[in-house]
Formats: structure tokens, C-alpha cells, sequence
């Protein structure tokens, strides 16, 4: 049956003072609510008690190697980008046991580690993180192997997106056609207005379990000037964007100057940190370490993030693949913009900004691929 012929709305208004509300019900439900809340200068993403726990009032600076954060005029829930954090830590984790082995009489027993996750909430994912999260689904849920780890997590998740109201000044979304209006893979979406003294959230359902949570907050139907009103925020947003990027035949510009000077200049600048794919929300590399006590009674097998930045990523037998920091940059950069696309059917790259704004010294993905593109060399690759 329609949810509007059972009486449930798909979109309502829900004043400022009322956001309790909905992490009351979420909480109800059986959700573990996590989102942005301050904490050590920066805005990142953790477990939330209550509304107060949201970065109210707060804003943040972003340009190539600066993040500042300031205070706002207002009171805003949402006046402000992306921090260092992405979501895949709670659907990837940085570090995951795969399994122990404990010594018996007769050799090893394995005891594989079993995931039994709380149910998650994830409360103010942008519009560009919820494309990144439709492409980790394609890596990890959609391949010929299922991660069983992001599966058991990503299962039963709440989210709850939030348009953007500010626009970073790394940010590049609306080149990616990522943002910053959330179109789909949410159940709810949050849009903050503040207007002539007038702070609300105009929110809508985007799936059964949305319109059933919606059902649970005060009912204060959506009207033409409430809608008005939102999207006046996010077509201001996407006007303010810091940063662009023609995609245009990107692909096959960047597949085409594997030779080009630019990878010498920029490799004079990267420290190869791998900060980039760190706070990359896309990012899926990994590694496998096995440790064991001194004993030699029991061992353990991890996984954790690796990034194709480390020397250590392209090691085989007779050395690394990728020695120089001009071919680790030049892998990142064109595996993110070119040959995604083959792998996954779209581009790595969501456009939040965030490898402009934590690489130490402020390397600009927009303008490498602007500086390949005005002067294309079209000349094969090397190593």
C-alpha cells in the first residue's frame, strides 16, 4: 500500500528545537546514532547522545593544507563541509581481526572472528558520501567476492543525509555530479534553514524504513514556501563551490600522458604520505598482517589499511613496482580518474575535497589534471 494512502507523510518540517526528537527515535529503534561532533580542532565523525552533541554553531576554513575551524553567527547544525573523517571507518574499519589460531596437542586451532555489529544510524551524510558509499557497495557487495565485514555492517544501516548548506573551498561535488543534494541511497534527508529568525529542517523519506521513522516525529506538514526555502540553500551551495574540475574526456586524457612532465613537478611536492587515501571515502586498499605472542601459542590475522602510496603496497619478490614518488601519485591519480571507470563504471572520485585539504603540502587534484589537459603530451607511460 502507498505510504500516503496508510497517513504516513513523505515530507514534513521539523523545527531546529525538535532534532532530539529524531536521534530519540533512532535510538528507540535499536540504532547506535554516530555523526559529526567536534573534537581536537576538527570536525569529525562519532557516537552521538544527544543533538548537543552536533558541532552547533561551528564552521570550518578548507583550502589546499589548511583546515581551521571558526565560529558562526547562527546557530546552525550543519554550517559547515567535510572534516578529516569519512564513513567507510564504520563500514571498513582501518583494522579488523580475520581470524585466531591457538596452539593444541596435535597443531593450530583456527577460531574465525564472527561479526555481530550493533545496528548503525549515520546522522549528516552528504551528498557526495553517499556516492561514495554506492561505490564501496559496488567494491565490496556487487563484485565477484562479498565482503563479509562490510556486509555484516552495511546491513540494516540507517542513514540520514544532509544537504549542504556551505560549500568547502576544496569542494568540487557539483563537477562530479555528486552534490551537494542528496538524490538518493538515504532514508531521511535533512535540509537546515535559517530564515528571518525561522530555523527548521525540512525533512523527506527516501525508503520504507524513513517514511516509518518519519512517522515517529512531530507532523507538521512541508508547504510551497518551506520547499522554496530549501532549495534556495542548496542551489546557493552548489553557486559557491571552491574548487572545479572538467571531467570531460578525463579518462582518456589522463590514460593517454602517462609520460607527461607533470608527474616530475608534482613528484617534487608529494611526500608520498598517503594522507590522500586516508581521508579518501572511496579508498578500499588493504593489507594482511599476521602476528603472533612470544610463545608461539597463539597468532592472530588482521587486515588493515594499506594505501597505494607505501612503498610496500607494490612489492613483489624482485622489489617495488612503483619506487618513485612520481608513479605512486601518477597510479593514484589515474586509477581515481581513468581506469575506475573500467574497473567500476564510474569515476573514483566523489569531489568532497578532502585530498586537497589534508595533503600537507596542498597538491590540488583539480589542477594537476587542469595542467595535463592544457598542455597533453599524448606521449605512451613508463613506470
Amino acid at each position: 500500500m502507498d505510504a500516503t494512502r496508510r497517513g504516513i507523510q513523505t515530507e514534513i518540517v521539523l523545527a531546529a528545537t525538535d532534532l532530539d526528537r529524531l536521534l530519540l527515535a533512532l535510538k528507540e529503534t535499536g540504532y547506535r546514532v554516530y555523526g559529526p561532533t567536534v573534537e581536537d580542532q576538527a570536525i569529525v565523525y562519532g557516537e552521538l547522545d544527544t543533538a548537543a552533541d552536533l558541532p552547533r554553531g561551528w564552521t570550518d576554513e578548507q583550502d589546499g593544507g589548511i583546515y581551521r575551524l571558526k565560529k558562526r553567527d547562527d546557530a546552525a547544525f550543519f554550517g559547515f563541509a567535510v572534516g578529516p573523517h569519512s564513513w567507510k571507518k564504520y563500514l571498513f574499519p582501518p583494522e579488523v581481526k580475520l581470524w585466531s589460531a591457538h596452539a593444541k596437542a596435535k597443531g593450530f586451532e583456527i577460531e574465525e572472528e564472527t561479526a555481530n555489529p550493533q545496528k548503525m544510524a549515520f546522522l549528516g551524510v552528504r551528498a557526495c558520501e553517499l556516492a561514495a558509499l554506492g561505490i564501496q557497495d559496488r567494491v565490496f557487495l556487487q563484485g565477484s567476492f562479498v565482503d563479509p565485514v562490510y556486509r555484516s555492517r552495511r546491513d540494516g544501516l540507517f542513514v540520514v543525509a544532509v544537504n549542504c548548506s556551505v560549500a568547502g573551498g576544496t569542494c568540487f561535488c557539483v563537477s562530479m555530479n555528486t552534490g551537494p543534494k542528496a538524490e538518493s541511497g538515504f532514508d531521511l534527508s535533512l535540509t537546515e534553514v535559517l530564515k528571518n529568525g525561522d530555523h527548521y529542517f525540512l525533512v523527506s523519506a527516501g525508503s520504507e524504513p524513513g517514511r516509518e521513522m518519519l512517522a515517529r516525529l512531530p507532523q507538521r506538514p512541508a508547504e510551497t514556501e518551506h520547499r522554496q526555502s530549501a532549495a534556495a540553500v542548496v542551489e546557493n551551495t552548489a553557486a559557491h563551490m571552491g574548487r572545479t574540475l572538467n571531467t570531460e574526456g578525463l579518462p582518456s586524457l589522463l590514460a593517454g600522458n602517462l609520460d607527461h612532465p607533470r608527474w616530475d613537478e608534482v613528484a617534487k611536492r608529494c611526500l608520498t604520505c598517503a594522507n590522500c587515501t586516508m581521508v579518501c571515502p572511496t579508498c578500499f586498499c588493504s593489507t594482511v598482517e599476521d602476528v603472533t605472542d612470544l610463545s608461539g601459542d597463539h597468532a592472530e590475522r588482521w587486515r588493515k589499511w594499506d594505501s597505494c602510496f607505501t612503498m610496500e603496497f607494490s612489492y613483489i619478490a624482485q622489489g617495488s613496482l612503483r619506487s618513485s614518488a612520481r608513479s605512486r601519485y601518477r597510479q593514484w591519480m589515474t586509477h581515481k580518474l581513468s581506469t575506475w571507470h573500467d574497473q567500476f563504471g564510474s569515476s573514483g572520485c566523489v569531489g568532497c575535497g578532502r585530498c586537497i585539504t589534508w595533503c600537507p603540502e596542498g597538491i590540488d587534484i583539480t589542477e594537476e589534471a587542469k595542467a595535463i589537459r592544457e598542455a597533453p603530451q599524448k606521449t605512451g607511460g613508463k613506470p
